[in-house]
């Protein structure tokens, strides 16, 4: 069974559906690539997806630990490159709203590299992941 259902709807832009939920996601090429930039771009979805999928995983390993991060957020930069045109980095910074012992901060930074995003990006691309706790 498909995972999602892409429409092509003109002038640059895209509607999918994620066929489980119903949810859609509008994508709309960025000015720099003669798009309007008036949502994500592909480009932008696929560098979000990093940072989703890192605090996915971490907070799947944090209820394990009884530990709660909510309302924690990852600030995402992604750098473009051309010739071909593609993702070159990919910055993200997580602003966390918990300080925990190191332990439990080395267990949720190492779940997070552990992210099956991070592993199915090219590894030409730079990944460049910061933590900062609460202090």
């Amino acid at each position: 069974m498909a995972t999602s259902k892409v429409t092509y709807l003109g002038d640059l832009r895209t509607s999918s559906e994620h066929l489980q939920s119903g949810s859609i996601i509008v994508s709309d090429a960025p000015v720099d690539n003669n798009g309007k930039g008036e949502a994500f771009s592909p480009t932008d979805t696929v560098a979000n997806g990093l940072a989703s999928c890192m605090f996915t995983v971490m907070g799947i390993k944090a209820r394990d630990l009884g530990v709660d991060f909510s309302s924690s957020t990852a600030e995402v930069t992604k750098i473009m490159a051309a010739d071909p045109r593609r993702i070159s980095e990919i910055h993200v910074v997580f602003i966390m709203t918990i300080n925990p012992d190191e332990k439990t901060k080395t267990i949720l930074e190492r779940t997070a590299l552990t992210c099956p995003v991070l592993y199915s990006l090219h590894p030409d691309i730079i990944k460049n992941v910061t933590f900062n706790w609460k202090e």
